[in-house]
């Protein structure tokens, strides 16, 4: 599978995280990874025993922030609640993943047109703990159709970017 989403299924090679279940659950699945519930409120990820990752869903992303004394209330007007997120220790990079699966027209189209902005209220939210961002959707094959073109060239355009179905785990800087 190659970046923004050209490729297809028969390019799959190495280990995929798929929208088909949430991050904690597959690289728990994947061999020489440990993913155990941080009493902060978020989870642990072990690679043969050293630590290598954070993974937040939705909320704790603000119990982070907020152990490391950072008020985003004074930073954004509104959560922002991420599908997915990990925090990549060896890269220093938080990656937002955003999950959007559609199989009838609907809202979806829009709010995948908002990815600048979000991308940057992250940058903003993390910009005091020197941490980048990378702002990625995981979308299903219905976003395939010619009629998305021009927004998946908008994304790749803001500096966002997408898979289908799935995201090489080498895309986070994880060992596969």
């Amino acid at each position: 599978m190659k970046e923004h989403g050209t490729g297809g299924a028969n390019t799959k090679t190495g280990t995929l995280f798929e929208g088909k279940t949430d991050l904690r659950t597959f690289l728990s699945l994947q061999p020489g990874y440990l993913c155990e519930n941080d009493k902060r409120g978020w989870v642990s990820v072990s690679y043969r025993g050293e630590k290598v990752a954070d993974i937040f869903k939705k909320g704790a992303l603000y119990r982070f922030l907020q152990h490391r004394q950072i008020n985003w209330k004074s930073i954004l007007s509104k959560k922002l609640l991420p599908d997915n997120a990990i925090y990549v220790i060896a890269n220093n990079t938080f990656f937002i993943i955003e999950c959007k699966f559609q199989k009838v027209i609907g809202s979806v189209d829009e709010k995948l047109q908002t990815c600048d902005f979000k991308k940057k209220q992250y940058q903003k939210l993390l910009a005091a703990l020197h941490i980048n961002v990378e702002y990625i959707y995981l979308l299903n094959d219905w976003f395939k159709k010619p009629e998305y073109r021009d927004v998946l060239e908008y994304i790749i355009s803001v500096g966002c970017s997408y898979y289908f179905e799935h995201i090489p785990l080498s895309k986070f800087g994880l060992q596969v």
